[in-house]
């Protein structure tokens, strides 16, 4: 399992190859805003990078078969510092001093997930929750799969969520056909829950929103397809995977010198990290064209060349020479006038 979890990230497949562009691009376009929007990357390795990343995958442990087919892409932190944004965080503060100060001396802070789309986490990392109209639902940091259903997939079947602090203070339960209600019930109480003993949900309501929620990290993620399900097909249709090793060599015959460089170029920035695998896929596009690179991998995938585990090594080299030659036939006939 944990060979085809790598497989499938420094590989490509026909619905890769043929794509649209801007589907790829997508995932790169929303990360451009983010940190436009003053959330800057940082390295999942580091110490609270490490930290985030442990508390998520433990958030998804009861449902281990969508933990373990799930992967981060990438974690940017609010790093903000645009007038506005120090108002917001300063808002926060007094807001938890305050309630602090009612609540005999504990403002009751915590962490909580929030999943939606990609366009409300977009407009969340500009302008805040205060354009919501109604009150929102996070998750308890142990219990982030709930926001996790709630999260959209974007174009390049990239997943957010956003990881907040929040002000509960004084909590009451509600109901879950209490949608209406947009404010406490009375000033005793500041947030609310499912459950007072073991919350799966925190309520923060519509009138709290500008002062009792902080987003501090936006965690972007790749989950199986059948997420909202919460069951797995019985059956998947099989994929063909094609390494990008394997496809540039393929590919290589059909280029000239400057492309070849180029596209070994863009394969050593993306193992050192430095492009993601939806940009490596445009780029090896743009490079090779989108009819030669769809032809590579079709044929790939339909000639179905395995590769023995017990002989990779030669293997390898047969795989490659196999799909070259047959490669020739079909850009013979590519090349032909229609």
């Amino acid at each position: 399992m944990n060979q085809i979890g790598a497989e499938n990230q420094t590989s490509i497949t026909i619905d890769d190859a043929m794509s649209e562009s801007n589907e790829l691009d997508s995932c790169y376009n929303c990360f451009q805003h983010f940190v436009t929007n003053g959330f800057s990357k940082i390295d999942e390795s580091s110490f609270e990078g490490d930290i985030i990343k442990t508390s998520f995958f433990s958030s998804l442990s009861r449902n281990p078969q969508i933990s373990y087919r799930t992967k981060i892409v990438a974690i940017h932190k609010n790093s903000n510092t645009s007038q506005c944004w120090k108002i917001r965080a300063h808002s926060f503060g007094v807001y938890a001093k305050a309630v602090a100060d009612t609540r005999g001396g504990d403002a009751n802070i915590k962490y909580a997930w929030y999943g939606a789309s990609k366009n409300e986490i977009c407009e969340t990392v500009m302008h805040g929750f205060s354009w919501r109209r109604h009150s929102i639902s996070v998750s308890p940091a142990k219990h982030g799969l709930d926001s996790v259903l709630c999260s959209g997939v974007d174009g390049s079947g990239v997943r957010h969520l956003l990881l907040c602090r929040v002000i509960l203070g004084k909590q009451e339960v509600v109901r879950e056909d209490s949608s209406d209600q947009f404010h406490p019930s009375s000033m005793d109480f500041d947030s609310a829950v499912d459950d007072i003993s073991s919350p799966t949900r925190y309520i923060i309501w519509n009138t709290h929103l500008n002062y009792n929620i902080l987003p501090c990290y936006i965690l972007s993620f790749e989950a199986p397809p059948y997420l909202s399900g919460l069951t797995e097909p019985k059956t998947i249709k099989p994929k063909t995977w094609i390494t990008f090793g394997t496809l540039i060599s393929i590919l290589s015959p059909f280029l000239d010198h400057s492309q070849r460089a180029s596209l070994e170029e863009q394969y050593t920035n993306y193992l050192e990290k430095k492009i993601t695998r939806p940009q490596m896929i445009q780029r090896v596009r743009a490079i090779a064209g989108n009819q030669l690179l769809s032809a590579v991998v079709k044929l790939y995938t339909n000639k179905e060349i395995q590769v023995s585990s017990s002989n990779r090594g030669d293997a390898a080299g047969s795989e490659i020479n196999d799909a070259a030659r047959l490669l020739g036939t079909i850009y013979s006939s590519m090349m032909q006038p229609a």
